[in-house]
């Protein structure tokens, strides 16, 4: 007990709309339907969670989280409500928790699972039952710099020695659908490395709307196989994995407009990244995360990010993963109107990107191709543009040679392409040429399912207003307007308060 106020739970009570009885009964019949009936609470016990700071017992926490989660509709966590996670003895660092690192990040291996499974079965009950709804606030890039810099530098600890599937870690999944900890062998793990290249190309070839529930729920299956403490090389490769599919959970969840979910996938890929001994990976987890941040108008953050990710990497970086995350921070520029800075940045991209074989690459960057690399810059000159016209002429040159650089299955990136070449006509007073690639995006527009797609779209249509005259781009603009979702929840959901 703090004697403080948990003011995290006091905030999320509020929204719920709940007297503080009524959350003392619906805590006892909740912790009855997770198996836990001889639970009783009372007001008073609600009045000392809320006002004295007190942290109740388990499984108080994750009953609490269930509850929050089904009636705001969106992952509450135990984090989320001011708790601090009972890990094992000896497990973890002393961290702060703190309002600057309120989820006491690093966390430690079976916390990580935990955590892990907890907030894909909190995402799994929402899909479930149709719920969507605004996330908690974004946690900013310089407070996940400052909380996790020093841990993603280090190498993970590993047991002195530990058995061989020495058996179960105390942790307590979430508690909905329970996932009873067993062995499994290098074959079954094979076969999930396998069923996230499937997921992958499913991603870039349609967007993440469409798979990401599957995604969510493989990734729980994986989260309750970490429960279990397998060999060493079985368990970095179980965590690869995880890495792996939290970072799609991730990208999926960006795609559709769930942001704060998105980024909470982020960094539990980064924490299983640096779990399976992969830091290049981690680091490229929370690169994903500085797009998110430059997508919502937040390229401070995105930079604090990449920082994050180019130190938590180490220096396994291949170049053409440095390339790659050159060609984000040099976004980030260009939306702040940096263009000096963002025109320095791309060529060092350009150079570390033939500077390196491409057989080299791992198998998370083999989207990144020549293709890809001309997408980004493409984007980050027409965003550029906006502070800068005479930006449009190269952005008009880069999404031309992405265009025919795409190989087939990536209709997403190709539509993104589409979309920034005729918005670099715009700009440039070419509406003809516009008007051509503003239809060929709006023609491959129903293969993919993209929230961020429609935002990019919308940025376009604010360019055709100056052609207000102009036939041709007036009939645009009706098919535009009637393209776009007209409801206000389609814009980009940027997770602030």
């Amino acid at each position: 007990m703090t004697g403080q106020t948990n003011t995290r739970l006091a905030d999320l009570f509020g929204l719920a709309g709940w007297s503080k009885g009524e959350l003392a009964r619906l805590v006892n019949r909740q912790a009855a339907a997770m198996g836990h009936p001889q639970l009783s609470t009372d007001t008073s016990r609600v009045r000392r969670w809320i006002d004295k700071g007190e942290t109740p017992r388990d499984p108080v926490p994750r009953v609490l989280a269930a509850l929050f989660t089904e009636r705001l509709g969106r992952v509450v966590t135990i984090e989320d409500l001011g708790f601090v996670r009972r890990g094992r003895a000896g497990t973890r660092q002393a961290v702060r928790n703190d309002d600057e690192n309120p989820d006491g990040m690093p966390w430690a291996p079976d916390r990580t699972a935990a955590v892990l499974s907890e907030f894909t079965g909190m995402d799994l009950m929402l899909n479930r039952r149709g719920l969507m709804g605004a996330g908690i606030v974004l946690t900013a890039g310089s407070a996940l710099n400052s909380s996790l810099n020093e841990w993603l530098r280090t190498e993970p600890a590993r047991p002195a020695a530990a058995p061989r599937a020495a058996g179960p870690y105390p942790a307590d999944p979430a508690g909905f659908d329970r996932y009873e900890a067993a062995p499994i062998g290098s074959q079954e793990i094979e076969a999930l490395e396998e069923s996230v290249k499937i997921f992958r190309a499913w991603d870039a070839s349609r967007g993440g709307g469409l798979q990401r529930k599957a995604v969510v729920g493989q990734l729980n299956e994986v989260g309750g196989m970490l429960a279990y403490r397998h060999a060493d090389h079985l368990q970095r490769r179980l965590w690869g994995v995880a890495a792996n599919l939290a970072v799609l959970a991730g990208w999926m969840s960006h795609d559709v407009g769930l942001e704060p979910t998105a980024q909470r996938y982020f960094v539990i890929a980064a924490h299983a990244a640096r779990e399976s001994g992969d830091r290049p990976r981690a680091g490229e987890a929370l690169s994903r995360a500085a797009r998110q941040m430059v997508h919502l108008g937040r390229p401070d953050d995105a930079l604090d990010l990449m920082k994050l990710a180019k130190s938590g990497a180490g220096e396994r970086l291949l170049p053409r993963t440095q390339a790659m995350f050159h060609t984000i921070e040099a976004w980030a520029q260009a939306s702040m109107g940096r263009s000096q800075a963002m025109r320095r940045t791309l060529g060092e991209a350009e150079d570390l990107f033939v500077s390196g074989p491409p057989d080299e690459t791992p198998d998370w960057m083999q989207s990144f191709d020549e293709a890809d690399m001309h997408g980004m810059q493409a984007l980050a000159y027409r965003t550029l543009a906006d502070h800068d016209p005479a930006a449009a002429a190269l952005a008009q040159h880069h999404a031309r040679l992405a265009l025919d650089l795409r190989s087939k299955g990536h209709q997403r990136s190709q539509l993104f392409d589409h979309i920034s070449m005729a918005s670099a006509c715009f700009i440039a007073d070419d509406p003809e040429q516009a008007d051509r690639y503003a239809r060929l995006a709006l023609i491959s527009m129903g293969e993919t399912s993209s929230h961020r797609t429609w935002h990019r779209l919308r940025e376009m249509y604010r360019l055709t207003g100056q052609y207000a005259g102009h036939s041709k781009i007036e009939d645009l603009r009706a098919e535009l307007q009637a393209e776009l979702p007209k409801s206000p929840e389609a814009e980009p959901e940027t997770g602030r308060a």
